[in-house]
């Protein structure tokens, strides 16, 4: 039997005055299904049906933090107004099922512009509806997304830093208890971090201290507007998987100082500031980030990543590589994955359904 002081899949987790039902979350998943930002009744059914599955956190997909910091036009927004009440009406269901509601706040920098992947995932002509891309470096992403961005001024800097602090007040507006930053996955930030996107000669670019200080800089404003109750978390992508970009080492003392400026877990995912790169695919191939960071940058940590099977997850929990497994595609598989997986491994108590679903759960 398990005991009160061992970590497993299904012990409740408590960060900040924030607690986690169990060990599991559903991972952001850009659903591309907006308009002009704005959440719909797609958002609702594909976030509450994980709560309803018995997910401890549901984290909605990469919110843009303006209308340029889109990936697509079909991105979930979060720059005015307007995108509030839609967002805490889908929040209000999750907590309803005893989920936490949590949104990721992001700028797409250089890959910003683009198509939907069913359509094509290249970036869009003005005729087309795309727009002008920043980024730190006048560097193009690919020969699909070739728009060759606008390398960013300090006003431009200081202007996206603003947008992430009003998004922020926003998430809080809409009801949101958990919220990530989207450092990862070759995004604005990411194309900070990385020597690969990054050629600034100015304070924002060539050393490690330089290359980290938007990302600091930003935490700190965001963590100043987000009330100290609530977690602040950030994705990293760990590995650029790719020679003289981004590396776990540099992940690992970044995490350190995103820590002490208030963060309080870091999401363990990588790769995507360039097209090439080199990944090594497999069964929990990103845990290795998640446990070095836990371990030398003494942070809670997410682990992401072909996550699939209940033993494996709890083995994971177990084991100390993470504190929270977050998983996507499986998600998308099985809504239910959480009440399945408690049924596996003999926890089947930990996962309530809803009264309409008692005779057939």
């Amino acid at each position: 039997m398990d005991t009160k002081n061992e970590p497993h899949l299904f012990q409740p987790l408590t960060l900040k005055s924030v607690t986690l039902r169990n060990r599991i979350g559903v991972s952001p998943m850009c659903q591309y299904s907006s308009e002009d930002g704005v959440a719909n009744d797609w958002h609702l059914v594909h976030l509450g049906s994980r709560a309803v599955g018995g997910a401890a956190v549901v984290i909605a997909e990469a919110t843009a933090v303006s209308p340029e910091g889109r990936i697509s036009p079909g991105d979930a927004g979060i720059w005015a107004e307007k995108h509030i009440e839609p967002i805490a009406r889908i929040n209000r269901f999750i907590k309803q099922h005893g989920g936490v509601p949590g949104i990721q706040i992001a700028h797409a920098g250089r890959k910003a512009s683009a198509s939907r992947p069913w359509e094509g995932d290249h970036h869009l002509s003005e005729s087309d509806g795309g727009w002008a891309t920043v980024a730190p470096s006048a560097i193009a992403f690919s020969k699909k997304l070739n728009k060759v961005p606008r390398a960013m001024t300090a006003a431009d800097i200081a202007k996206v830093q603003s947008d992430f602090v009003a998004a922020t007040k926003r998430a809080l507006a809409a009801e949101n208890e958990w919220l990530e930053l989207h450092f990862a996955h070759g995004y604005l930030a990411h194309e900070f971090l990385s020597p690969l996107s990054n050629q600034r000669t100015d304070n924002y670019g060539g050393s490690f201290e330089n290359r980290i200080r938007f990302a600091l800089e930003t935490t700190r404003a965001v963590r100043a507007a987000w009330p100290d109750k609530f977690p602040l978390t950030a994705r990293l992508s760990c590995s650029d998987w790719a020679p003289g970009g981004w590396d776990l080492e540099q992940s690992v003392e970044l995490s350190r100082r995103l820590k002490a400026e208030g963060v309080d877990l870091i999401d363990c995912s990588s790769g995507g500031i360039v097209p090439d790169a080199k990944i090594e695919l497999g069964p929990g191939y990103q845990v290795p980030f998640a446990e070095k960071i836990r371990r030398e940058a003494n942070i809670a940590t997410a682990a992401v990543g072909m996550i699939t099977e209940a033993k494996q997850a709890d083995e994971i929990i177990r084991s100390g590589k993470a504190d929270l497994v977050y998983l996507a595609r499986e998600f998308l598989r099985d809504p239910y994955w959480p009440a399945h997986a408690a049924k596996a491994l003999g926890h089947a108590e930990k996962v309530k359904p809803p009264v309409q679903y008692l005779r057939a759960w």
